[in-house]
């Protein structure tokens, strides 16, 4: 693979499995010094591991636990990215859960939790990164979205709410930093072969979190007077 990220410092939130997984192995492949983050110890540290076989040509590579729910815990976070990665380049938010009832019957707790995470989160995540961008002069934000965020279904009051959110709070943050050479794109994915949310059974007829991992280095290729701001992306010949 072309190291075209070479000397690029990245975060990947939610790093440790599916979309993420496969977005920073992809990044280390094109060079990139990556980070990432998730909630299990257990996780984090074979994420970290398989990461690091992975490097070559002096990439480096550190992994934290962080709830990116919590802002005290995604502040020490960025402080650790200054340490082990000399700075920020850009962020991939892509941290989220998914809880599926029927309005009535979601708890406060899941309410918050999916909401806490999916976009305040993001938010969290991305304040932080902006700091940092303006010292450099520049940056970019990718968050990982859904099409949940334009297409409501029953059941997922709450995961649409989070992802409606982070698909409007992407648009605003793109047009509040724009002419500081900072850019947002968001990517809108289908159904993902992944173990999460709903149907956790593996089926080659979705995307796999390797073709979002495709997306993602294509948007870190455009050229910087160039903004691809929104992607949005679904199986070619989805289920019947």
């Amino acid at each position: 693979m072309e190291r075209f990220l070479e000397n690029k410092s990245i975060l990947v939130t939610g790093g440790t499995k599916g979309i993420g997984r496969a977005i920073a192995l992809a990044l280390l492949d094109a060079g990139a010094n990556v980070g990432i983050c998730g909630r299990t110890g257990g996780e984090l540290d074979k994420a970290v591991a398989e990461l690091r076989d992975r490097a070559h040509g002096g990439s480096r590579v550190f992994g934290e636990l962080c709830d990116v729910a919590r802002p005290d815990q995604v502040r020490s976070l960025f402080e650790s990215v200054d340490k082990e990665l000399d700075g920020l380049d850009v962020l991939v938010n892509n941290a989220g859960i998914g809880v599926f009832a029927a309005t009535a019957e979601l708890s406060i707790e899941q309410w918050q939790q999916t909401v806490d995470t999916n976009l305040s989160g993001a938010f969290y995540c991305s304040r932080e990164a902006l700091k940092r961008f303006r010292a450099r002069g520049k940056g970019y934000i990718i968050n990982i979205s859904s099409l949940a965020g334009k297409n409501p279904f029953a059941g997922g009051a709450a995961y649409n709410a989070s992802k409606f959110g982070l698909n409007g709070f992407s648009e605003a943050m793109m047009l509040d930093h724009r002419q500081e050479n900072v850019r947002v794109s968001y990517i809108m994915p289908g159904s993902v072969d992944t173990l999460f949310g709903r149907n956790s059974e593996p089926a080659n007829w979705k995307i796999a979190p390797s073709d979002i991992a495709e997306i993602v280095l294509g948007l870190l290729k455009m050229p910087e007077r160039t903004l691809v701001s929104r992607v949005e992306v679904r199986p070619s010949k989805p289920r019947k």
